[in-house]
């Protein structure tokens, strides 16, 4: 049986952060076994990749300041053969905009921005509508925009990134799947694969996304981790709008430009089917939901054509929309990285380096991300993130 120190079950982008970031913290023996090399179904790849500080929790604004000023320095830690990782990082800032009903909760997450020094902007209608012309203001009473530290970047850059620099560091990737854990007792020793593998591990690490609720269960321990599908379209515009933010609507829609076209999405459209893992776009949510809400909202979208539409899953974690990160709960051995909620990609410098840490040092250091135990699922103590998009 081989051995490694750390055997990580999934290879987007959570998992090569943390094979990255263990790597470069010395450890040498780390092996990602990774279902599906050209990530062609993986969230890694299919993500919109956006990052704001606009949480309503200061651990989601903590990890989103240090992720964003990685990816702004990605060329100091990133870089392979002498020559600096790129990755195309747009700061442009989300606009969050609040009814009558989400008013006092939008205040609220203000305030707490404020407290942890988010370079969030106060708008009432007025102010939106001088600052944004191209935008109906009906029945918003209440804006939030990012000044700083806000965008969107290409996730799939930087996960071959992270991929790049663990395997020149000595990260092992294997092509192969997962299908059991190793076990002595309540002591997780490894991972069985469907090539009829058997790794022994030290260590080993759930970071299979949307399947980590599986990964969970050969242990014995119930994951509230499921796949959400959500659907992204992108469509052309005859006009051109002014400086345009990522647009939250209350709704549930947003909106960003991409280029000279524009991208969209929505609230998890459930599968048809007995499949939970499906990506089929439902192609209904654009005529009936996102574009009437994108006219709506803003007017020049009435006349807007459809060029692109794709699907990819959010680890959708149940008990309170936020992640998962440490020690499985009577499980030894078995560390959770899951759980994401849709802000994985976002996060992933930042939980990649605090998985290191526990396993390197024993302890969080550079981030105390010790609110997203998984214990506190054990204790029935949910960390509620409101700013679920």
């Amino acid at each position: 049986m081989r051995h490694y120190h750390v055997v990580i079950i999934g290879g987007g982008v959570i998992g090569s952060s943390i094979a990255y970031h263990l790597a470069a913290a010395g450890e040498r023996s780390v092996l990602v076994v990774e279902r599906d090399p050209t990530y062609a179904r993986a969230s890694s790849a299919l993500s919109a990749s956006s990052i704001r500080q606009q949480f309503s929790t200061p651990t989601c604004i903590r990890m989103s300041q240090f992720s964003f000023q990685f990816m702004r320095d990605i060329g100091d830690h990133l870089g392979v053969d002498g020559q600096p990782a790129e990755l195309p990082l747009l700061e442009r800032g989300y606009l969050y905009l609040a009814d009558a009903e989400h008013s006092i909760a939008l205040e609220a997450a203000i305030r707490v921005q404020k407290a942890n020094d988010v370079a969030v902007l106060r708008l009432d209608a007025d102010g939106l509508g001088r600052r944004f012309p191209w935008l109906n203001c009906e029945g918003v009473e209440l804006g939030a925009l990012g000044m700083a530290g806000e965008g969107w970047f290409d996730g799939y850059t930087l996960l071959q990134a992270f991929r790049r620099k663990a395997r020149q560091l000595g990260v092992t990737y294997v092509h192969d799947e997962a299908v059991d854990l190793i076990r002595n007792a309540a002591r997780v020793q490894g991972v069985r694969t469907a090539a009829g593998a058997e790794i022994g591990a030290d260590v080993v690490i759930n970071a299979a996304g949307p399947h980590a609720a599986k990964v969970a269960a050969w242990a014995g321990f119930t994951l509230p981790v499921v796949p959400e599908r959500h659907c992204i379209f992108t469509f052309s515009c005859p006009e051109v709008l002014d400086f345009m933010p990522l647009v939250i609507d209350p709704s549930g829609l947003y909106v960003r430009p991409e280029g000279a076209i524009f991208l969209a999405g929505g609230p998890a459209t459930p599968v048809s089917g007995p499949d939970p893992f499906a990506l089929d776009v439902d192609h209904a949510q654009f005529e009936e939901f996102i574009w009437p809400a994108l006219a709506a909202r803003i007017p020049a979208f009435e006349r807007i054509k459809m060029t692109s539409a794709w699907a990819g899953h959010y680890e959708m974690n149940r008990f309170d929309q936020n992640a998962l990160i440490g020690w499985t709960p009577g499980v030894e051995g078995l560390m959770l990285a899951a759980g994401f909620s849709g802000h994985g990609m976002q996060h992933s410098p930042a939980a990649g380096r605090g998985v290191a840490e526990l396993i390197t040092g024993g302890r969080f250091e550079t981030l105390d991300l010790s609110e997203l135990s998984p214990e506190r699922l054990v204790r029935n103590e949910p960390i509620f993130e409101l700013n679920v998009i």
